[in-house]
């Protein structure tokens, strides 16, 4: 029993970070710069990013992602999602972990650095009156759509199966805003209200569809091509994404909140477990923090211990 459960922890790291044996570099890294960086401990991102609810918002995030034709032909015909999501999955926790807890310096070389490898992300797409669109990554509206996307999947996630937020939803929307400028956003939302009537002008302005490429995205993330160790709680986990979507998103994705079994258990519930078991793996304060507060006590910072 004890060989399976060091098995499923080291597959669980592995997913993450790409290693399971040690942390990955770049987490270490953290330790060093010479400011506090944009967020500090006791911040509404810190709060968010630091519990174990942004695993259901990853999901959620790419499922609410997937609706924009723009950012779908991105990923479908530019980059490797298939034959390496992991790795995908992996470049994409470096950056929010850099925003979240890195120097300023660290945070703004790793959004310079995805927004060189988006400059050949380019093409083009039919809208829904089958007009012929451009699509750049790097575009400010389509960065827009990535960033509220992300914002209202890591906030929607958190109040369901996080803790309290310091400062409150509108805490949150308001700092990580920043990391939307780094990205090329141009006025990200800066309060919960105004973040859900910008989802709701992108909901009525015919921006968003369906059509076979996002229902081929969505049995990907359902059937993510993981170990199968990690399989039984991703469907868990796949689940409370789907259960915190809005419904009228749940709609156009074609999804209902999936049964969890004969005797189905409710999928908040099943969530939160599956959450405390990964919590239990991976321990309270992950390599990104430890280093983060590391860098802050060597600047004498006071928040370090916060």
């Amino acid at each position: 029993m004890r060989n399976f459960l060091r098995k499923w922890q080291d597959e669980l790291k592995k997913t993450f970070t790409g290693k399971s044996d040690a942390p990955p570099d770049w987490a270490l890294r953290l330790s060093e710069g010479d400011d506090p960086g944009y967020h500090l401990p006791g911040s509404a991102v810190w709060a968010v990013h630091g519990s174990m609810s942004p695993i259901v918002a990853g999901i959620r995030t790419l499922l609410m992602q997937s609706l924009h034709p723009g950012a779908l032909a991105g990923v479908h015909e530019h980059s490797n999602f298939r034959e390496d999501p992991l790795g995908r999955l992996a470049h994409t926790i470096r950056w929010i972990f850099t925003v979240t807890y890195g120097s300023r310096a660290a945070a703004e070389e790793a959004s310079r650095m995805v927004r060189r490898l988006h400059e050949p992300v380019q093409g083009s797409y039919s809208d829904n009156q089958g007009t012929l669109r451009s699509y750049s990554a790097n575009d400010p509206e389509l960065a827009a759509w990535i960033h509220i996307a992300f914002t209202d999947a890591f906030l929607t996630a958190h109040k369901i199966w996080g803790g309290s937020i310091p400062g409150g939803p509108d805490a949150y929307v308001r700092e990580w805003a920043q990391a939307g400028r780094l990205m090329g956003v141009d006025n990200p939302p800066l309060t919960e209200a105004e973040m859900r009537q910008q989802l709701d002008r992108w909901y009525s302005g015919n921006e968003l569809r369906v059509d076979a490429r996002v229902a081929e995205t969505v049995d990907f993330i359902r059937n993510a091509p993981l170990h199968p160790m990690l399989r039984p709680g991703y469907r868990i986990l796949f689940a409370g994404a789907v259960y915190s979507l809005e419904p009228r998103y749940r709609a156009m994705l074609g999804l209902e909140v999936p049964r969890l079994g004969p005797f189905p258990l409710p999928v908040k519930l099943a969530t939160k477990a599956v959450l405390g078991v990964v919590r239990l793996a991976l321990g309270p304060r992950g390599p990104s923090e430890m280093a983060a507060r590391a860098r802050l006590r060597r600047l004498g910072c006071p928040e370090a211990d916060l």
